[in-house]
């Protein structure tokens, strides 16, 4: 296989774009990606375009790459459309490297685009919703708000606002975070400052979607979602684009002096687990270690998947950055702020950068590419010397993990 580099980069703001179709999100992302790259559109010989909920938000199904594209004058080259819930973008990127590395092509665009945010609320979150096993939705409904619980604890609404008043999503993560307080002596407080953090470091990031700074109260005493998750514990619904350009070592070398070397770049799937059994976080990332040669205590910076303050939490301890329980300590300790030893998110993260699905992946790579030139402006981790970053995007949930997972693994 063929060493892989990362040239250039781009995205819009994150946001409510009602006056914008996925063709002008598209175009803003890959004009800019192209921009930074140095390229123009004949030099690119494939595109991957990651989307997840077009079809039910907007209609548009089974062609949204060359759609996107074909406005742009782009034509003749293979167009692969991707789907796979929150991990969309992340498997175009997967599959953008696997045809650079493979040698068939020597420049490949990588393309995150989602129209998220509808008028009707439910219309997103039952789009949303609908990245789980659709035969038991019913059951698992009601079984993931009973989780956690203890006897006399009140149910809530017994799960029926999952997927009509909020995403079914921040049910499952509200029912991991019960558990965990429970098992490990977490608590509301230390989650509740993951999320302090996250709309800290966005409020330095332009294309965040939100930008507001919030303390601990604040998080703590807005409108409660699904126990113990209040509103600004949880990613919001928006749009926007994201992409990147890939290309072999000889090409790289033409185009620029700061390549970023793509080490690591792993996708895989849930499975049914034996009791004890690491969950795929662990797996997904215990690989990409591997095929990188390094591990957590070599990670400078990290942009993970944070759609709930729990989340982001509990993958501290999924990455191997902490012990199994110790992930209270971590946040507790400013192990992960933006001036950490090992800051997390420093775009702000899907919880307040913002999460529209299909962009997710790519938007974290584009941070990561930014952090490791020294391009991220006010929220530059480590005064730009970050040489090793790592990106973890889950998509869907099937029998408690995410269906899919993508790890990523970028080097300066």
């Amino acid at each position: 296989m063929r060493k892989v580099a990362v040239v250039g980069a781009g995205m819009t703001h994150f946001g409510k774009h009602q006056d914008k179709t996925l063709k002008d999100l598209g175009r803003e992302a890959v004009e800019a990606a192209m921009a930074a790259a140095g390229v123009d559109k004949p030099q690119i010989e494939a595109a991957m375009v990651g989307n997840a909920t077009a079809g039910l938000i907007t209609g548009q199904e089974m062609i949204r790459a060359q759609v996107i594209l074909r406005e742009m004058g782009f034509g003749d080259i293979p167009m692969i459309n991707t789907e796979n819930a929150c991990a969309s973008s992340s498997t175009a990127f997967h599959l953008a490297w696997m045809y650079v590395a493979s040698g068939m092509y020597d420049c490949v665009l990588a393309l995150g685009v989602e129209k998220l945010y509808h008028e009707d609320k439910r219309k997103s979150f039952q789009a949303i919703g609908s990245a789980v096993d659709m035969t038991a939705f019913s059951q698992l409904k009601k079984a993931t708000a009973e989780r956690g619980r203890t006897d006399g604890e009140g149910t809530g609404d017994g799960g029926e606002g999952a997927g009509e008043k909020r995403s079914l999503f921040m049910d499952f993560y509200a029912a991991g975070a019960r558990e965990h307080m429970k098992r490990y002596g977490t608590t509301a407080v230390q989650f509740a400052k993951v999320a302090v953090k996250s709309h800290q470091n966005a409020s330095l990031n332009p294309y965040a979607q939100y930008r507001e700074v919030y303390s601990v109260e604040d998080i703590l005493n807005s409108p409660m979602v699904a126990e113990p998750l209040t509103r600004l514990m949880c990613s919001p619904i928006g749009d926007g684009a994201a992409a990147l350009i890939l290309c072999s070592e000889e090409k790289a070398r033409q185009l620029t002096t700061k390549p970023v070397w793509v080490t690591a770049s792993i996708l895989g799937s849930g499975k049914d687990r034996a009791p004890g059994e690491p969950g795929v976080t662990t797996r997904m990332v215990n690989k990409a270690y591997a095929a990188a040669s390094v591990g957590p205590e070599d990670i400078d910076v990290i942009e993970l998947h944070d759609a709930s303050a729990p989340a982001e939490l509990m993958e501290y301890e999924e990455l191997g950055l902490c012990k199994v329980g110790e992930g209270g300590r971590l946040i507790e300790d400013g192990v992960t702020a933006l001036t950490g030893k090992i800051p997390v998110n420093p775009s702000g993260g899907l919880l307040s950068k913002g999460h529209p699905i299909g962009a997710t992946g790519c938007a974290q790579l584009t941070e990561i590419f930014w952090q490791l030139r020294g391009e991220a402006g006010e929220r530059q981790v480590k005064g730009g010397t970050a040489k090793i970053g790592m990106t973890q995007n889950g998509g869907g949930m099937m029998r408690g993990e995410a269906a899919a997972m993508a790890v990523h693994i970028l080097e300066r």
